[in-house]
């Protein structure tokens, strides 16, 4: 019953998230050969500059399929929706419901409050899980329609990496979800938390590498085929912590 609450609890944004990472991933394969017919027209901007740069790097990777997915889905799209819905299941739970006073109920059962969360953190790992990996074999399925094809343990490993990486993310937004009694200010921390991360990283270059979204991507994996197994370690670290902070929050709570 408490597995089935928690997923009443989170399934409108799971089912969104999903569909629109699906739509998102065929549209990704779907517009590949207009690239290429544009890939021949010159850049329209200055390529000296670091905005020409990265424009520069973006037409070589899309030169191959595989640099085009990566580029566009693993590193862009996909990342960046997934981490939204990431943090939006993740907020909830116990203390908005007593904010509103419909957690009486849940708190009567014969059940420590610590399965409770324990159940709720799981329930969204799986949808997480569910909505790191269908989308991306999308893409492996929908690639034979554009005469193209990408691997299904490509997709597999950017998938994995972005689940165990991102999953960061998602136990930050728990964890504020059992300091605050609504929902909207541990999802909008922990979006300035992901977003002042990204900016950094973007504009101190060598903060790149070490940089979780790096991990994320699993960049060293599309560029030398080397999984950033410290980069992983670290990140479910992380996650382990905030969520038994977590644990250790409700446990202290007088509802």
């Amino acid at each position: 019953m408490l597995w089935y609450k928690s997923w009443l609890e989170t399934r409108w944004r799971f089912l969104i998230g999903l569909a629109l990472l699906i739509l998102s991933a065929t549209g990704t394969v779907l517009t590949y050969p207009r690239v290429v017919g544009l890939l021949a027209a010159p850049p329209k901007v200055d390529v000296s500059g670091e905005i020409g740069r990265r424009v520069m790097e973006a037409i070589e990777l899309s030169r191959d399929y595989r640099g085009y997915v990566w580029s566009q889905w693993f590193r862009q799209n996909m990342p960046q929706m997934w981490l939204l819905f990431a943090v939006l299941i993740g907020t909830g739970g116990l203390l908005s419901q007593a904010s509103g006073g419909g957690a009486l109920y849940t708190l009567s059962l014969p059940i420590t409050r610590q399965r409770l969360l324990a159940i709720r953190a799981a329930t969204g790992l799986a949808e997480l899980a569910v909505m790191a990996f269908i989308p991306s074999l999308f893409v492996t399925m929908f690639s034979p329609a554009i005469g193209q094809s990408y691997g299904i343990g490509d997709a597999l490993v950017h998938g994995a990496c972005l689940f165990i990486a991102g999953t960061t993310f998602f136990s930050l937004a728990f964890l504020l979800s059992t300091v605050f009694g609504d929902i909207w200010r541990p999802a909008l921390l922990a979006c300035l938390v992901a977003a002042a991360l990204a900016v950094s990283a973007e504009v101190v270059r060598e903060l790149w590498r070490f940089s979780i979204f790096r991990v994320m991507t699993a960049e060293t994996y599309f560029r030398d085929g080397r999984l950033p197994w410290l980069g992983l370690a670290a990140s479910t670290a992380l996650s382990a912590a905030m969520l038994y902070a977590a644990a250790r929050n409700i446990a202290r709570q007088d509802f």
